[in-house]
Formats: C-alpha cells, structure tokens, sequence
C-alpha cells in the first residue's frame, strides 16, 4: 500500500517490488531492484526522507521510519530482517541487519555492518566498516563499543539502587 502523506507521495524505482500488505507511506524512496517484503513499514511522516538503496531487501514485518530531525538512509545491497527496527538512522552499503535487530535515531553504521540477531545500536553511535555486534548485544558511543547485554555494566549510574533482585535477607 502506498500513501501519500502530509504531501509527500512514495516514489518507487520501476523494478523494485513492494508486497501488496507492505505499508510505504510519505517521502520515501526506493532504489532499483530492491523489495518490501509482506507486512513491513516503511514510513515518514515528516519532511526527513527515507532512502532505499538499490537492490536492498527489507523483509517481513521490519519497521524503517524517519524520526524528527533524522532521516532514514539504508545504503546499497543491505538486508534488513524480519521485525527489524530502524529509525532515524544511516546505514552502510553491504550491511546486515538481522531478526529482530534495532538501529536508533542518529546511529551511523558505516559500509558491511552486521548487527546480529537481537543486537541494537544506540542512539548516535557510530560503528566503522566492517562493524559486528553479536547475538543481544548493545553498540554505544563515537565510536561505537559493543557491550554485552548487561544493564548494569552499561548504565551503571543510572541504575544503581535499583536492582531487580529482591534484597538479601
């Protein structure tokens, strides 16, 4: 389904493919022989565009969607997996963008990133070329550092005094 919003009309390559159940919605573009594939959005509701890059595949029900002040530009030959989340972010020709995975606002992810399974990127990290965050794990920082998924190594400050275990007797 393509919908024209806020005066912005999907403009989509000649031999990409979106599926029927596929929602594309406002400025978005979508390079030559790429594909959307059934139950996935790719959305944006304000002025910052969405770009899709030639011969990109954005599988089912995986969300991309331009936030605020951040576009969405997915680079070349990128896989985006099933129930992926983007937002507001850039990244890289040739990256990998598993199940599952998300990708904040103002993330960049440089050329042949892969983001595993579960991993995320967080909000304006930059990964270099190259980058891999494995299975749930979290990228942070400029440059991005990968962090096992343990919130209290990561966010110490902000979540001490506020442990999930229930005190000692």
């Amino acid at each position: 389904m393509l919908v024209e919003h806020r005066g912005y009309r999907p403009r989509i390559h000649q031999s990409a493919w979106i599926a029927p159940n596929a929602v594309v919605s406002g400025n978005v573009l979508v390079g030559p022989d790429a594909r959307v594939l059934y139950g996935a959005v790719v959305t944006a509701e304000g002025r910052q565009p969405v770009t899709i890059g030639q011969h990109c595949v954005i599988m089912e029900q995986a969300v991309l969607r331009a936030a605020g002040r951040w576009p969405l530009e997915v680079g070349d030959y990128v896989l985006v997996g099933p129930h992926a989340y983007l937002s507001g972010c850039s990244v890289g020709s040739g990256s990998f963008i598993a199940t599952g995975a998300m990708v904040f606002n103002g993330a960049r992810l440089g050329a042949s990133c892969v983001v595993a399974l579960g991993g995320k990127v967080h909000i304006e990290t930059h990964l270099a070329d190259n980058a891999f965050v494995p299975i749930g794990f979290i990228a942070i920082g400029r440059p991005g550092r990968i962090h096992a998924p343990e919130p209290d190594r990561i966010f110490g400050p902000c979540l001490r005094g506020r442990s999930r275990r229930p005190p000692a007797d």
